[in-house]
C-alpha cells in the first residue's frame, strides 16, 4: 500500500476540520471540525503503522486512546454547549464573552442606568451609578 493515499486524505480532513474550527460560529459544529481534525491523526497513526509493518501495533494502540479522548471530550463540550445554550439562548461562540478581557480602562464602561428627569418630560438623562 502507499503512504501517499492516506496521507493526502488525511490532509484532507485536517485542513476541512482546520477550516471549520476557523470559519463556523456555531460552538457543535466547532466540535464536529475538532472531531475531523483527530481523525486524521488517527488515519496517519494507523497508516504509519501499517507501513513501518511495526510488530507492537504501537500507532493502532495510540488511536485506540486517541479516540477514548475525543468521546470524553465530545460528551463534556457538549455538556457545556447545552448549558450555554439553556442560559443564554444561543450556542454562537461570537456572542459568548463572559471570559472576554475587560474594556481599557481608558474606555467608558456600560454600566450607565438611566433616570427619569425632574421637569416631566418623556425623556430620561443617563446617571453613573456609584461604585464602592
Amino acid at each position: 500500500m502507499h503512504l501517499a493515499y492516506p496521507a493526502v486524505l488525511a490532509v484532507l480532513l485536517f485542513c476541512t476540520g482546520l477550516y471549520g474550527v476557523l470559519a463556523r460560529r456555531n460552538a457543535i459544529l466547532v466540535l464536529m471540525s475538532v472531531e475531523l481534525m483527530l481523525n486524521a491523526v488517527n488515519l496517519n497513526l494507523v497508516a504509519f503503522d501499517v507501513w513501518l509493518r511495526d510488530t507492537l501495533h504501537a500507532g493502532q494502540a495510540l488511536t485506540l486512546f486517541t479516540i477514548a479522548i475525543a468521546a470524553a471530550e465530545i460528551g463534556i463540550g457538549l455538556a457545556i454547549v447545552l448549558l450555554v445554550h439553556r442560559n443564554r439562548g444561543t450556542a454562537d461562540v461570537d456572542r459568548l464573552r463572559d471570559l472576554a478581557d475587560p474594556p481599557p480602562s481608558g474606555t467608558p464602561a456600560d454600566d450607565s442606568v438611566t433616570a427619569p428627569t425632574d421637569n416631566g418630560a418623556d425623556q430620561a438623562t443617563p446617571v453613573r451609578r456609584q461604585t464602592a
